[in-house]
């Protein structure tokens, strides 16, 4: 994609979080396209405070200053459909990334529309798959929309040049910006990725002390188990320890069990969408424990046959989400699949905590398919032993018919 030509942007959407990267591409924007500026600030539960980022638009000249709450949106409309696919991408990334940024890209389009903007800008960088996830959720919503991208562009290319440009148009540089961060993070109220620098060799060790946030390193965590109950109602969590829960609110309370009992720090090497292997520490507490929970819940009220596809369907889905095609008719249809499947997946969910372990220790529902009478290794008048021979002499015919 060529970019805009100079002069072609009269107004652009910047989704801006206040920080040194996208106050210098505001300022970049002005400067280069000599366009109107409106900028974005999402609240998808980073737990950083956003005033900040009002204030610093402000007195860099802006008009039009949006910061939204999308913390309900985002674990309501988000983050329970994809856990309703149980999706996890490579075997372990819980997509805490992937998911936030359709609803970033929705909410820029929704404000380029009220605001009769004919452009959108982020700051991902050209080496990630953030830019592929923004852009193609872009063009899926709004096709004519422009998109500027500044470090495709730009000759920023260290922190160095970005401080000597901050300085030379007067945007305030933090101390702690100066000098190179150990590495990079991003957060939301479903994850927290740590990457680069420090963290960019596989075989190093992390930090853990300094990189972990929202988790207790495993090794301090208590040394008492911690048991909870989670209710389930169509697929969706409702209650934790009987207690009614919004969306958000629910994830942070088991953000905050999990993350005090060392639950959902992970290390992995994944393969991003543009080609290369990355490296992360990513910090999931509520996800993780939620994950075993739900899994615990269908394992109850699932048909074989169901729960089987759903399966096969997974990784699929989950690399839909990975790769940024969140506005698919792909994706929007293994969705209908998966909520269809999912509509008695309505219980509680007893779980103890334990030293970074989830452990499932009791499940039920008034939707069981789970039949004692059949299980038990005493007597029973309705399961025919005998019929199980048939059973496996017509499962073994074709292996017979070969010698």
């Amino acid at each position: 994609m060529s970019s805009p030509a100079k002069g072609s942007i009269k107004k652009v959407v910047l989704a801006y979080s206040g920080g040194l990267d996208t106050s210098v591409i505001l300022k970049w924007l002005k400067d280069t396209y000599d366009c109107e500026v409106v900028t974005f600030t999402a609240d998808l539960g980073q737990g950083e405070e956003l005033e900040p980022a009002r204030q610093k638009a402000e007195m860099m000249g802006i008009k039009e200053i949006y910061i939204d709450d999308l913390r309900e949106e985002f674990v309501r409309d988000y983050v329970f459909p994809m856990f309703r696919a149980n999706a996890i991408y490579e075997g372990t990334y819980l997509l805490g990334t992937s998911i936030a940024r359709p609803l970033i890209a929705k909410r820029q389009i929704e404000i380029a529309i009220e605001t009769g903007a004919d452009a959108v800008a982020h700051g991902a960088t050209g080496k990630g798959n953030d830019q592929v996830r923004f852009e193609i959720g872009y063009y899926a919503l709004k096709p004519d929309i422009k998109i500027i991208a500044p470090w495709r562009e730009w000759d920023l290319t260290s922190r160095t040049t970005l401080i000597e440009y901050a300085e030379r148009n007067q945007i305030p540089v933090p101390k702690d910006k100066r000098g190179e961060p150990p590495f990079s993070q991003d957060a939301n109220l479903l994850h927290i990725s740590s990457e680069g620098k420090a963290l960019e060799d596989p075989w190093v060790e992390p930090d853990w002390d300094h990189v972990l946030t929202r988790v207790t390193p495993p090794w301090k965590a208590p040394d008492t188990p911690e048991e909870i109950t989670i209710d389930f109602e169509a697929g969706d969590p409702t209650h934790v320890n009987g207690e009614k829960l919004s969306p958000a609110a629910l994830l942070t309370r088991l953000n905050e069990l999990g993350g005090k009992n060392g639950v959902g720090a992970i290390d992995i090497v994944e393969n991003r969408f543009v080609g290369m292997k990355s490296r992360g520490v990513y910090e999931t507490p509520g996800g993780t424990v939620l994950h075993h929970a739900r899994r615990a819940m269908e394992s109850l009220t699932l048909d074989k046959g169901a729960a089987h596809l759903k399966d096969e369907l997974m990784p699929r889905y989950a690399e839909i989400v990975y790769n940024g095609f969140w506005f698919t008719p792909e994706r929007e249809m293994l969705q209908a699949a998966i909520d269809e499947a999912g509509g008695k997946v309505t219980g509680t969910v007893r779980l103890k905590l334990y030293k970074g372990n989830v452990m499932v220790t009791g499940r039920k529902s008034p939707y069981s398919l789970y039949s004692q009478e059949l299980v038990t290794f005493e007597e029973d008048s309705v399961y025919d032993m005998r019929d199980a021979e048939g059973f496996i002499k017509l499962n073994a015919l074709r292996l017979r018919l070969r010698k």
